[in-house]
């Protein structure tokens, strides 16, 4: 598979050299304006991710469904991001740059127009599934893009201002969606953000630059049909264990069912890809876990992935229903944390390129393991500054480990395996995401069924403590990586 993008902006492609760091240290005005403006559209996009969160009390009533039916709103979002991202690295050399973001940007804008007039659950869901399609692929596109036009030396700095889309926006989502439901119906939280979706589609259909040349890629349709009981099976399942209140065995016995087959589908998918790397384009190239650094970054971001969209779901859930916060108050208590994260992104970045990922992961993933055992010890009492404080001190040690757990992981990637990298570490990153909410809101609900919603809030959080230790052993594995072209490949300096 030859490189699908490249560095000249003038879409010529790329000469043999591009796999060595010799970029140009600054950035032309041309790839500056490529990023911001994928900047932007990944902004709003992920921005819209979250927004439910602080919504599903209203929507349960509205809408007259349960507690796990409403949850696959942002369940399904997650899985499908997580069917979707697998074929963006054939999106992404098939299709142009403009092609990808308008392809990208129009099926959120239609997800979002449908969800605003939605008339119940099931066209909810569909219009979500919509959205969701299209950040997908926005995503890749915007890592891909970045890992061809920034020079090595300022990756670091770049994918820091990247968390600031990356972490402001899910952190506004709630506060944002609070605001809306204190004044307006449900629908206006899309109402709002369609005529954002459709200004950024406007901007990237106008200044947008094609980065090197489309090429005629084969898709593996077997491989595309496995990704649905691969990752739908295990989110499913998992969502599903909490199920059998009471000691009903069918909910039980549907789950394990479904984690059977999810697992299995899971295997064949992997069996595939690496058959298909010896004979044709597979849909996701394996050869990237190859690189040390690369495995550990992504697992590193699977651990913290789980916390954080764990933490996301629970936290909200506890504010509102332990503690009686309305939808604009828990949307405000949220808030600090996240622009805290996004702020510290930049700062994170620049430390990176200095010092190399060890000092940061290392710490951030301490800070994360002590203030997720606190969360275990909330009780109905706590004050709400405290709960604030915790929230902050959360959303900082993740802050020091997703920049450098990215940019270490994708920085030895040959050319080549750019998309495929970006690919990868988008796709667990969403599975991660999913089957932490399901894993955990599940040990809530069970739990709260017979001990209340204290005891089930504290098993939750004690659990996804649990998870994090591993990321305290994987942060102490990180290494400064070198470029493809510098390190030979193996990017594990």
């Amino acid at each position: 598979m030859s490189t699908e993008v490249s560095p000249n902006t003038s879409g010529q492609p790329a000469p043999a050299a591009a796999t060595t760091p010799a970029a140009p240290e600054k950035m032309s005005r041309e790839s500056v304006t490529v990023i911001a403006t994928l900047l932007v559209a990944t902004f709003v996009v992920i921005l819209n991710e979250t927004i439910m969160n602080v919504a599903m009390q209203r929507l349960m009533v509205d809408l007259q469904v349960d507690a796990p039916t409403v949850q696959w709103l942002s369940t399904g979002f997650m899985l499908t991001m997580a069917i979707v991202i697998p074929t963006t690295g054939f999106i992404l050399q098939s299709l142009s740059t403009r092609a990808v973001f308008m392809l990208a940007m129009g099926l959120f804008s239609v997800g979002t127009a449908l969800a605003a007039v939605a008339p119940g659950f099931e066209i909810l869901l569909l219009a979500r599934i919509i959205q969701a399609g299209g950040t997908a692929i926005m995503l890749p596109l915007l890592m891909t893009t970045i890992l061809t036009l920034v020079p090595m030396s300022r990756r670091g700095a770049v994918m820091g201002n990247v968390s600031i889309a990356i972490s402001v926006a899910p952190a506004m989502g709630p506060t944002v969606s609070g605001l809306i439901l204190e004044h307006f119906t449900w629908r206006f939280m899309f109402v709002f953000v369609l005529p954002v979706a459709l200004v950024a589609l406007a901007i990237g259909a106008k200044y947008l630059t094609n980065i090197g040349e489309a090429e005629k890629t084969k898709l593996d349709i077997v491989s595309v049909l496995l990704t649905v009981p691969a990752f739908g099976g295990l989110v499913y399942g998992l969502s599903q264990i909490g199920g059998g209140h009471g000691g009903d065995a069918g909910p039980a016995t549907t789950a394990i069912a479904a984690l059977v087959i999810g697992v299995a589908s899971l295997a064949v998918f992997v069996l595939r890809q690496v058959r298909l790397q010896k004979s044709a384009a597979p849909l996701l190239d394996l050869r990237a876990f190859k690189l040390r650094m690369f495995t550990v970054s992504v697992l590193l971001m699977v651990v913290a992935m789980m916390a954080l969209f764990g933490g996301v779901i629970l936290l909200p859930l506890y504010l509102q229903e332990v503690r009686g916060l309305g939808s604009l108050e828990t949307g405000l208590a949220l808030l600090p944390g996240g622009l805290a994260m996004g702020l510290l992104g930049p700062v994170v970045g620049r430390l990176f390129d200095r010092i190399g990922p060890l000092p940061l992961t290392v710490t951030g993933s301490v800070m994360m393991v002590l203030t997720l055992w606190q969360f275990s010890m909330l009780d109905a009492g706590t004050p709400v500054w405290w709960i604030i404080t915790l929230h902050v001190g959360l959303s900082l040690g993740l802050a020091l480990l997703f920049t450098p757990a990215f940019t270490t992981g994708l920085n030895p990637l040959p050319p080549h395996l750019y998309s495929h990298g970006s690919a990868i570490m988008s796709t667990t990153q969403q599975v991660a995401g999913a089957a932490g909410t399901a894993l955990l809101v599940s040990i809530f609900s069970v739990v709260s069924a017979t001990s209340g919603l204290v005891a089930g809030m504290s098993a939750a959080f004690m659990t996804a403590t649990v998870i994090a230790l591993a990321a305290v052993v994987l942060s102490a594995m990180m290494r400064k990586t070198d470029a493809a072209g510098a390190a030979g490949g193996h990017g594990t300096h």
